[in-house]
């Protein structure tokens, strides 16, 4: 047999050992050795020194010594110190409370608590296994439909490995040699754009059909009032802005309040009105920060140079008829006076004839003819010498003076586009109709809803904004971010109270165990795709692509209909490290750019956790499920999230900038 078909039945033959069980890590290193040995045998050398070993210890170096995978145990711990931490249950009721007048609300949470607790966790099993015991059985008990509660719980959990800081993205990023900076960037709106599409079809699927997601109970929708709130309500106004303010200026009637040990105090009257403001306040910062990124920090460099470049002009403008080049020049060649180092005496600056040899007459003309390294030059060459010159300061820009060289051609970041002031100015104006309509209904139970949601969601929303803002404007490295990500998560589960010595050993034993799983995957797929390329496995596929004649777009459809299938029966992480190697060489061929067709994969991979028989989450949810939920209707409510991830995709395609305007703002290309 020869090497390239050694090759294929290596690639064939992966495939139906993962699908027997084994350890995908140690059948890559098995099977990569296996091969390998052959490969390399030679009869006349003994087998020890098969070069198999060498290329075992190298890979298994240069994984060990891989900088991109120091940030994955941190982003991991990360995970599941919120998740040993019981973080979630909380939030999710207070998100209930504030989606609970939209159709479905008990869905909608789900899918807004997954989505935002993948973010921060990074862990697919972790978060669906959690919001299917927070969650199924209230939806359940509530007379939602099983498909549509089990779909909502596993497509959202899904989203957690999309959405940076994602474990699956830095794997990539290490396997395909690009900057993890830049994926995370790209992934970040195609990921909300997702977890968008799958709200939409949630909502229209209730609309549409009601009975899977009835009403809830009145008193279900209601969130307790405190008993000081509500006696202050009643002392001044059910508006609980123009109460407070009221009561902030007399507060004598509100100073009276007492319920058992409970007194109200000024400092709680204004702590309830700072609290009222945070809407406000977030928005304030939100709009504040984008603007001061795009109009001021991103055009300090254009600024300067338009101010240096208007000094220059200015100073040309007084100096008469001089351009500022000649005002520059002419600045530069006038000697400083010095009063220090050795001067010619007094009188020795006129050429006297007081002796010493001097040049003949008429030779001062030549003299004045001479080059920078003092070479005569040509009769006739300095007039051509002056015209040169005088060309090549007509195009050269008035930066020149300050002494930067020929800036003409300098690199100027993009101006900002008046479309950015349009919407930057129509997000004031609905961003101030929603707050006017928010506060307009603002009471005593909306007071409440808020303080719950900015209990239980403002600190993961702070930690998760901090991890992801460090990395994106290139404060941190990933590595970095991950560290502040998990001191944040000790940080918070401390404070809650709900962390202790035994939550922390299982976290970290988590931890270990995850990121040796991960290491040791990316060492055997190393070796496997190493010894795949070596016996020609690699050229022959691309010999058989490049036959085809595809055009760009039928390459991406092809490459992306493959992961897709390989979906069914593989993990992420199989596809990632054995096939995905495969067809990042011809994508300078076809003309695809790297980064698009990364995300494309990210989403495409979203489908590897939807579809059966290997869809991890259904099984995650299936062990946490009450015993009369089947797999089959898990299977059921997965489908149509599979259809959707297509959506997105082909939306991906047709319009690039979703994923790649991002990237290129923040760092150019």
């Amino acid at each position: 047999m020869s090497d390239p078909a050694l090759g294929l039945t290596m690639l064939a033959l992966i495939v139906v050992v993962i699908m027997m069980g084994f350890p995908t890590a140690f059948t890559l290193m098995g099977l990569g050795m296996a091969f390998g040995f052959t490969a390399f045998y030679d009869p006349s050398q003994p087998w020890l020194d098969n070069k198999i070993f060498n290329l075992m210890v190298q890979r298994t170096f240069g994984a060990m010594t891989n900088d991109t995978l120091l940030s994955i145990p941190l982003f991991v711990l990360m995970g599941y110190v919120m998740e040993r931490g019981a973080l979630v249950d909380k939030m999710f009721h207070s998100v209930q409370l504030a989606f609970r007048r939209l159709p479905g609300s008990l869905a909608v949470a789900t899918l807004v608590i997954c989505t935002f607790w993948g973010i921060a966790s990074g862990l697919v099993g972790a978060v669906v296994v959690l919001m299917g015991v927070i969650a199924m059985r209230p939806m359940l008990n509530a007379g939602y439909d099983t498909r549509l509660a089990a779909g909502v719980i596993t497509a959202g959990g899904t989203l957690g490995i999309l959405i940076p800081p994602s474990v699956m993205i830095i794997v990539y990023a290490a396997v395909a040699g690009q900057s993890v900076v830049k994926l995370y960037a790209a992934a970040m709106f195609p990921g909300f754009f997702l977890a968008f599409l799958y709200l939409v079809y949630v909502i229209g699927w209730v609309l549409i059909d009601p009975k899977i997601a009835p009403k809830l109970p009145e008193e279900k929708l209601k969130a307790p009032i405190s008993p000081w709130l509500q006696q202050f309500t009643q002392l001044y106004s059910d508006r609980i802005l123009p109460s407070l303010f009221h009561a902030i200026f007399r507060p004598q009637p509100a100073l009276k309040i007492h319920i058992a040990e409970f007194r109200v105090t000024r400092w709680l009257l204004f702590k309830t009105l700072m609290m009222s403001f945070v809407p406000l306040i977030t928005v304030l910062v939100i709009l504040s920060s984008a603007w001061w990124f795009v109009v001021i920090h991103s055009q300090a460099e254009n600024n300067a140079a338009d101010a240096i470049k208007a000094t220059v002009s200015l100073t040309a403008q007084a100096s008469g008829d001089l351009t500022p080049i000649e005002v520059s020049q002419k600045t530069l060649s006038e000697p400083t006076p010095s009063n220090t180092g050795v001067q010619e005496p007094p009188g020795s600056e006129p050429t006297s004839s007081s002796g010493g040899v001097q040049e003949p007459p008429g030779s001062e003309p030549v003299k004045s003819s001479t080059s920078t390294q003092n070479v005569q030059l040509p009769p006739g060459a300095e007039a051509e010498n002056q015209a040169l010159k005088a060309s090549a300061a007509d195009e050269n820009t008035p930066l020149q003076a300050l002494g930067d060289g020929d800036t003409s051609e300098a690199p100027r970041t993009e101006a900002v586009p008046e479309s950015f002031y349009l919407g930057f100015y129509i997000s004031c104006f609905l961003l101030a109709m929603i707050l006017i309509w928010y506060y307009k209904g603002f009471d005593a139970e909306q007071f409440e809803i808020l303080d719950m949601l900015v209990k239980s969601v403002m600190p993961l929303g702070i930690l998760t904004v901090v991890v992801l803002g460090v990395i994106l404007l290139g404060i941190t490295t990933a590595t970095e971010s991950a560290a502040v990500g998990a001191a944040g998560a000790f940080l918070m589960a401390w404070s809650s109270g709900s962390l202790n010595l035994k939550r922390t050993q299982e976290a970290v034993f988590l931890t270990a165990k995850t990121t040796s799983m991960v290491c040791w995957l990316f060492v055997g797929s190393a070796l496997f795709s190493a010894v795949f390329a070596i016996l020609g496995g690699q050229r022959l596929v691309e010999e058989w692509v490049l036959a085809l004649n595809l055009t760009p777009i039928q390459f991406l459809l092809l490459s992306q209909a493959i992961i897709f299938v390989l979906g069914w029966p593989l993990e992420w992480t199989e596809i990632i490290v054995i096939f995905v190697p495969i067809f990042l060489p011809m994508l300078a061929h076809f003309q695809v750019d790297p980064i698009l067709w990364a995300v494309l994969v990210f989403v495409n991979l979203q489908a590897a956790f939807l579809s059966p028989p290997v869809a991890m989450s259904a099984f995650y949810l299936k062990g946490v499920s009450p015993p009369h939920v089947t797999i089959n209707q898990i299977f059921a409510g997965m489908m149509p999230y599979m259809l959707i991830v297509i959506l997105c995709m082909v939306l991906m395609y047709i319009w690039p900038g979703l994923t790649l305007w991002l990237p290129r703002y923040l760092y150019g290309g």
